[in-house]
């Protein structure tokens, strides 16, 4: 079973990242841009039938490595 998995920084959390890509881009012209924020994207791919233990599974590796619990959201996608 294979899932998607995005995580973003929380709401309040300053993106020092996103900042310095949107500048780059609107200085590329493309002054239309309001807002951008990076994050991170997993595909992973699990050995399970049971779809719901299959996201078990994938919420654990989130908890305990993938993501910053403190400052970072994440959201699981079966693909």
């Amino acid at each position: 079973m294979k899932f998607s998995v995005t995580v973003t920084l929380k709401k309040d959390v300053l993106d020092p990242q996103g900042k310095v890509v949107q500048n780059t881009l609107i200085n590329m012209g493309m002054d239309y841009l309001k807002n951008i924020r990076q994050g991170k994207h997993f595909e992973i791919e699990v050995d399970e039938e049971n779809q719901l233990e299959a996201e078990k599974k994938i919420d654990e590796m989130c908890k305990k490595l993938l993501v910053n619990l403190i400052i970072e959201n994440y959201k699981i996608t079966k693909i």
